[in-house]
């Protein structure tokens, strides 16, 4: 007799390589990983790490935003981070005539902090989203859709005309 088989679904699978992209991060706070899929198809990925031919903070062994603000929290002083996030890496990596109409997949996991032990980053957010700065980039790319995973079951599928829709910004949100 066969024995029973179970395969992955295809949003899994897709979760699943972003995160591993993610393990090339530098980023001492949270590393991402983001892949470009259309049609079945992967046109790009992205990770967390300093532009090319720059040093990365796990490098340097230590982050320069903290160093200089150590008070700067969440989402404050993106003109201090040496990190292009994943997002934006995998935007320029392809062309806007690929990305018309794709999904981009997110997975982000906390660098080897002993607090969180390398877990997924949005395990513990209440809301999971892209900051403003990549919800930029990706309407203007022509991705249609984003799916960030929150655990090894669960994910956000974002619809990006909602984020045309809702603009934080105007509202007074900022940060991530």
């Amino acid at each position: 007799m066969r024995e029973e088989f179970k395969r992955i679904d295809k949003v899994n699978y897709y979760l699943d390589v972003s995160e591993t992209i993610s393990e090339r991060g530098t980023c001492f706070r949270k590393n991402y990983g983001s892949i470009i899929v259309k049609n079945d198809e992967i046109i790009s990925t992205g990770y967390t790490g300093a532009p090319r031919g720059r040093a990365n903070c796990i490098d340097l062994g230590y982050c320069i935003r903290r160093k200089m603000i150590p008070e700067a929290g969440k989402g404050n002083r993106f003109d201090l981070c040496r990190s292009v996030h994943s997002e934006m890496n995998a935007i320029i990596s392809a062309a806007r005539k690929d990305m018309m109409g794709s999904t981009m997949y997110i997975v982000g996991k906390y660098h080897k902090n002993p607090l969180y032990n390398n877990e997924l980053a949005d395990t513990y957010a209440k809301n999971p989203d892209c900051c403003q700065f990549c919800k930029r980039l990706i309407i203007n790319s022509g991705i249609d859709k984003v799916i960030i995973r929150i655990d090894k079951e669960n994910y956000k599928e974002i619809s990006v005309n909602s984020w045309l829709d809702c603009d934080e910004l105007l509202q007074g949100n900022i940060g991530y």
